[in-house]
Parts: structure tokens; C-alpha cells; sequence
């Protein structure tokens, strides 16, 4: 027998294989399934054989198996929705790699969205219309499609988000309705173990519609108009250990409770802890965005810092809807019913420029762009 090495060709499916016939890992090229001409060895002596056995014997010993845990834990990492032309993926993406924040509005009427979409293309910025499950059980896809239609013609991005959607039907209806560009999976009234299962489900069930999402592990209760009342739960802060677990379910944004509340907060007033924010954005900062929820009350200078910790998206509901009820209380029987909503409207979109001065979003998107 010659001594001369020759080839074969091997032929083998590869399940990372791209379309473009190149593999997604490794440097192997395929075509049509077929990886080409990959030389293999046929030992034609003892001594041939002999290293041709001791060449796979050290491969084995240096080939080191993860751990089962790890090896668990690579099973269930789901991945986020990864589009970069997705309209809500790619505002968050620039306000994270811009040192700034999205306004998103917590909106419960039509001028809550015209206020938003009107603030937005006056000052340039990028911003979200929030509305909560409440608006599809008022109106079914009324004021859903009425946003997504504002939102669609509006000169600058604008994205419309379910906010604490916190049922498995809600989030599927949602999904299903059409219009929304992200929902929150906020399976946060559950155990942990049934909130990580529920929402790696629920996630998944979106990202095939082409939907982010955005979740959080749990939070600090104060009473929001429009999120179901949990305050029996206990408040628990969220640990970079417990973020990651959550980052696998395949998340796009992740909320985190480092001392905020969802409505008002108690006698001790805010009480942030910025270092848990700050080693949370350092261990999953680089696969999702942060989401910053209770910041009614918040003055420039927090943003500011939560800014600096990684949050590129803040929720805001009574800064914008306190000018509605104020408006409505002054005003209301003393004006023509139009003039009343005229005036609402704008005193509404005066709150939501003022939010987007203070999160660094305003003239992000100049009328060149």
C-alpha cells in the first residue's frame, strides 16, 4: 500500500449551515450540504497507525466537557429577537450607544397619543406609546390601531408597546391584534421558576410575529393606574445572577427593580441603588437594553445617573397624564368641548417635551435625518 496521504470527501448535514452555503461557526464551506474535500489520513504501517491513534487519543484527553450545569444552562438560552431594521429594537439600540433614554408614554386615550406622536416630531426625538391591557379590554384594537397609525406616519421614529401585559392570553391576543411593535411579558406576580418559564414560552410566541419584548424578575409595588394590584407581593430587588437567568428566557429588554416603585413612593421618598443597576448593565448590558419603570417622580439628575448605569428606555405615565386631569378639571363646562380636548392635548404635550429635555432625547432625529 502507498504511503502517500490522500482525500475523501465527507459528506454531513450541519445544522448552523447559513443559506449562503457558508457555515454560521467554524470554517468549513458547503455546498449543497456537502462540506468539500477535507483530507483524511490512511495509515498504511504499525508506525502509521500508532500516531494516527495517539494523534485522536490527546485530542480526546484535551477535548474538556462543559459542566453539567453549564451545559443545562446552553440548552435553554434563548436569543433575543435580533433584527437590526426592527423599528423599536433599533431607537433603543441608538439611545443605549448614544448616552441617552426613549421616552415611552403611558397612554390611555387618543389625545395621550397624539400629545406623544406631536411632542415627538417638535422636538426631533425618538419616542414610544405605551398602553396597557386596559385599552384592548375598553376598546379592543381601537386606540391600539389608532397608535400604531399615528406612529406610522409621524416624521421621526415612534413605536408603539403593551406595557405589564400579565396574562399568557393577553400577551397572545396582543400579539395576534397586530400593531404593537413590543410587548412586556411581565409574568412577575408568579414564582421565579414559574415566571422564567412562562415568559421563555411567551417570548418565544412573540419573537415569531416579529414583536421585542421586554420582562422583569419582580418589583417594588406602589399602585399603577392599569397594572393589575399585586401590592400583597414582597418587593425584591433584582441580582446580576437572577438578571442573566432572565436574559436567557430570550428578552430583548429587561426591567430591573433596584429600588423603584410602580406608583407612589412611600414616606423614605426614592431610594435607588445605583451599584446593583450598575453590575446588572455589566453582566447582561451587552445582550439587552435596560428598562427603567416608576420614574414619575424623577428628577434630571436621576436620569441622568440611571442613564449612566445602562437604561436606554424609561416608562412615564402621571407626568403626562396629570395635565389630561388637571385640564379637564379647570376647564371643563366653562369651554366648547373641542376647545377642551384642543388644550388638554397641548398642555399634555408640553409634559412629554419636557420628559424628552430631560432624557437627553430631543434633536436626536433632525429634520435632515
Amino acid at each position: 500500500m502507498s504511503d502517500k496521504t490522500t482525500s475523501r470527501t465527507i459528506h454531513r448535514r450541519d445544522a448552523g449551515r447559513t443559506n449562503s452555503g457558508r457555515t454560521s461557526h467554524g470554517s468549513g464551506e458547503y455546498k449543497g450540504g456537502v462540506c468539500q474535500a477535507l483530507p483524511i489520513c490512511h495509515p498504511s504501517s504499525i508506525d502509521h497507525l500508532s500516531s494516527f491513534l495517539s494523534f485522536i487519543l490527546l485530542s480526546s484527553i484535551h477535548r474538556t466537557k462543559p459542566k453539567k450545569s453549564e451545559k443545562k444552562r446552553r440548552q435553554t438560552v434563548k436569543m433575543p429577537l435580533q433584527d437590526p431594521n426592527h423599528r423599536a429594537l433599533r431607537i433603543t439600540n441608538h439611545a443605549f450607544e448614544n448616552n441617552y433614554a426613549i421616552p415611552a408614554m403611558c397612554v390611555y386615550n387618543l389625545e395621550g397619543i397624539l400629545a406623544t406622536v406631536r411632542a415627538a416630531e417638535a422636538k426631533r426625538s425618538p419616542a414610544m406609546i405605551q398602553l396597557f391591557p386596559w385599552a384592548v379590554h375598553y376598546a379592543d384594537g381601537i386606540l391600539v390601531h389608532a397608535a400604531a397609525e399615528a406612529a406610522r406616519n409621524a416624521s421621526v421614529p415612534v413605536t408603539v408597546h403593551m406595557d405589564h401585559a400579565q396574562t399568557p392570553e393577553m400577551i397572545r391576543r396582543a400579539a395576534d391584534l397586530g400593531g404593537f411593535d413590543s410587548i412586556m411579558v411581565d409574568m412577575s406576580h408568579y414564582e421565579k421558576e414559574e415566571n422564567l418559564r412562562l415568559t421563555r414560552e411567551l417570548v418565544e410566541y412573540c419573537h415569531a410575529r416579529g414583536i421585542a419584548t421586554e420582562a422583569e424578575p419582580g418589583r417594588i409595588e406602589g399602585g399603577e393606574d392599569g397594572v393589575a394590584d399585586t401590592v400583597d407581593l414582597e418587593g425584591v430587588l433584582t441580582t446580576p445572577e437572577e438578571s442573566e437567568e432572565f436574559v436567557d428566557t430570550g428578552i430583548d429588554w429587561l426591567a430591573p427593580a433596584f429600588g423603584n416603585v410602580h406608583g407612589e413612593y412611600g414616606p423614605r421618598g426614592i431610594q435607588l441603588e445605583y451599584e446593583r443597576l450598575k453590575s446588572i448593565k455589566e453582566r447582561v448590558g451587552e445582550r439587552v437594553r435596560l428598562v427603567l419603570h416608576g420614574a414619575d417622580p424623577f428628577t434630571e439628575e436621576i436620569f441622568r445617573k440611571c442613564i449612566e448605569c445602562g437604561v436606554s428606555k424609561v416608562n412615564i405615565n402621571k407626568v403626562l397624564n396629570n395635565e389630561y386631569i388637571r385640564v379637564q378639571r379647570e376647564k371643563a363646562g366653562n369651554v366648547p368641548l373641542t376647545g377642551l380636548l384642543e388644550e388638554v392635548t397641548d398642555e399634555m404635550q408640553k409634559a412629554v417635551e419636557r420628559c424628552m429635555d430631560m432624557l437627553g432625547s430631543s434633536g436626536r432625529y433632525p429634520v435632515s435625518a
